[in-house]
């Protein structure tokens, strides 16, 4: 399940959620600008239409896209740290939300999932436990709101589509 708040200060969102793939292929999802424009969006609301990414402290990356009545948006920003699988942190201004700059910080922490059985636990497998801060949001309160929303969406999408391949085309709901 993921959980998506607004700190006390109304400065960020802080938001996680586990997801049962290793912390490698996790990062490749957040980081690979073909599979974030796949997994990043809804059918009927948003969805990306290009992205770039120099994935490098210094790096760019960008996303155009379509929201839900044809309207284009824009978002870029610079990588600030980039340590594949365990960390990405990147700047983020997007002309939907009045271009003010934010900061997002992806944290990747490895955990074994265990089953029971009738002789005790055993391991199953690798999961990744993914915790996002997103801040920046200070005197912007409806913002801060509006994407605590989306984080909390956001998360779930990218849970289902590392877990099946799920992708916004092919979702449906939340």
């Amino acid at each position: 399940m993921a959980t998506a708040q607004i700190t006390p200060d109304t400065d960020a969102i802080l938001a996680e959620i586990f997801i049962a793939a290793p912390p490698a292929r996790v990062f490749e999802a957040i980081a690979d600008p073909k599979q974030r424009s796949s997994w990043w969006g809804l059918k009927g609301n948003f969805h990306v239409t290009a992205s770039t990414s120099d994935l490098r402290p210094g790096g760019k990356w960008s996303h155009d896209g379509v929201g839900p009545t044809g309207q284009k948006f824009h978002m870029e920003g610079e990588y600030l740290e980039v340590d594949p699988p365990r960390l990405l942190v990147h700047t983020r201004i997007a002309d939907f939300v009045g271009n003010f700059n934010t900061i997002v910080r992806w944290e990747l922490e490895p955990h074994d999932v265990h089953g029971l059985h009738t002789g005790g636990s055993h391991r199953v497998g690798t999961g990744t436990l993914v915790r996002v801060r997103h801040s920046g949001f200070a005197g912007h309160f409806d913002q801060a709101q509006s994407h605590q929303t989306g984080w909390d969406a956001s998360m779930h999408w990218l849970k289902a589509y590392v877990e099946t391949g799920e992708t916004w085309e092919t979702r449906s709901g939340k």
